[in-house]
């Protein structure tokens, strides 16, 4: 009982992180006109403070999940950690634009350290099976909700002032850090620690921050540099001994397939994010607080689905339950196509919004599930990475196409509708990718009911 209670408390620390790494990717969103005008910040630099997070994030995730496998999963956790509090703390301090830059791109490379780390901790601390996708349940459940807590929180921070959103994330961090020691089971190292694959590393960390900037600011000599600085990190793993990502788990395609279908999940719900926000100041001319506070119905949405996954997964298993979820968050997406130039809250947005998160909160935990559950013990920090890599990369793809689709149609309403309906076609790209490519491996076996709700909301 005593050590249940201990992985109970664990897994809440372990996720109360994560949500802190998701909720930054959209806590600057809101707050950025305010920056600008406070500090006499171009739009250029501004942009910055979004993307530099970012990308740092993106590109720096399966260093991350390799470096937690070799030097051990609770002492990178708790030093990325520290370092993300340190980063905060100076943000909030800072006036110079690009000292705040550097501050971003700095939490972002912390946030890659703590994620595939916290996500292999759970994976390791609990065993396969119902509590295993249970404890992934309520850790999706902190990621998924992670974004929109950011939107709503930044929209009440600044009204008060916008260095508050930079101050945050200390003091959650600061209490994680001072209780995670007594909770959190040390490990081992996995494995020998044979020599570090320091071409590979460097090679696939600059390709993934090269496309993401290549994404961010369409820059095709940049992506052009990514493919080159990829493909030769293919060629680079395939010589080493010890290499940072060994092709061969590849060969799994209930691996490939969970990678690529998150993939496309990011693409859709974080492209459909940024053009949402968008819309609703731009054309409904919501505020910044109004914006955050109207997005509150589909955190909830998604909040009691991914409360109830564990158990539709076992009722369903992995396949059904993922391209399900994806097909209903797509509706959702398409639903914003009935939205005008004075779309109607409760009877347009409000329904779209709901079916969204219905959606997004079943889709998401069994594609974390179906992830890394593919790969054994010993390779749960480079699972978490990748799966971890394919959300931020389909991120950064998902907003750089959906801005480039609404700025093709003569008039911005079109604008906003074709970037809707390219990202329902994301969303149903990925039902597709999960239902065909998740039953190359049998289901797992089904999960009891379970009563989480406590957990996940204090996670």
């Amino acid at each position: 009982m005593r050590s249940d209670r201990r992985a109970t408390a664990a897994l809440v620390l372990l996720c109360t992180a994560v949500f802190l790494d998701s909720m930054d990717l959209s806590l600057m969103g809101v707050a950025l006109p305010a920056i600008g005008t406070d500090l006499a910040l171009p739009d250029s630099t501004l942009q910055w403070l979004m993307s530099g997070y970012a990308v740092a994030y993106g590109g720096f995730l399966l260093l991350g999940g390799r470096l937690a496998d070799l030097f051990g999963r609770r002492r990178m956790f708790l030093a990325a950690l520290a370092v993300f509090a340190a980063a905060s703390l100076a943000g909030g301090l800072l006036s110079d634009g690009w000292l705040l830059v550097a501050t971003r791109v700095v939490k972002g490379i912390a946030a890659a350290l703590t994620a595939p780390a916290a996500l292999a901790l759970i994976t390791t601390t609990f065993a396969e099976g119902p509590r295993r996708n249970r404890a992934l349940g309520v850790y999706a459940l902190a990621g998924a909700t992670g974004y929109s807590a950011g939107l709503i929180a930044s929209g009440l921070l600044t009204q008060v002032n916008w260095r508050l959103v930079f101050f945050l994330p200390v003091p959650v961090a600061l209490l994680v850090l001072a209780v995670a020691p007594r909770v959190i089971p040390a490990g081992r190292t996995d494995g020998p620690r044979t020599g570090f694959d320091a071409a590979g590393a460097g090679a696939v960390t600059g390709g993934v921050l090269l496309l993401v900037y290549a994404l961010t600011e369409t820059n095709w000599l940049a992506g052009g540099a990514a493919f080159l600085l990829l493909g030769g990190f293919v060629a680079i793993e395939r010589r080493r001994r010890d290499p940072l990502v060994p092709l061969g788990v590849f060969r799994s395609g209930r691996l490939t397939s969970a990678n690529l279908a998150a993939l496309a999940w990011a693409c859709a719900t974080i492209g459909w994010q940024f053009v949402a926000v968008l819309y609703l100041q731009g054309v409904l001319g919501y505020s910044a607080l109004a914006t955050g506070l109207g997005i509150v119905p589909m955190g909830l949405a998604i909040v009691v689905t991914a409360n109830l996954a564990g158990g539709l997964i076992g009722r369903w298993g992995l396949r059904r339950s993922a391209a399900l979820g994806l097909l209903v968050q797509g509706a959702g997406i398409l639903l914003f196509l009935r939205a005008g130039a004075s779309g109607d809250y409760a009877t347009v947005l409000l329904p779209a919004l709901i079916v969204h998160g219905v959606g997004n909160g079943l889709s998401f935990p069994s594609l974390n599930i179906a992830a890394v559950g593919s790969l054994p013990d010993d390779r749960q920090g480079l699972a978490s990475g990748l799966v971890t890599s394919a959300v931020q990369v389909g991120a950064g793809i998902g907003v750089a196409v959906l801005a480039a689709v609404m700025a093709i149609p003569a008039s911005p309403l079109d604008g906003y509708r074709a970037a809707f309906l390219s990202a329902g076609a994301f969303s149903l790209l990925g039902a597709f990718t999960a239902y065909v490519g998740l039953r190359v491996r049998a289901e797992p076996r089904a999960p009891e009911p379970t009563r989480t709700a406590p957990t996940s909301t204090r996670a």
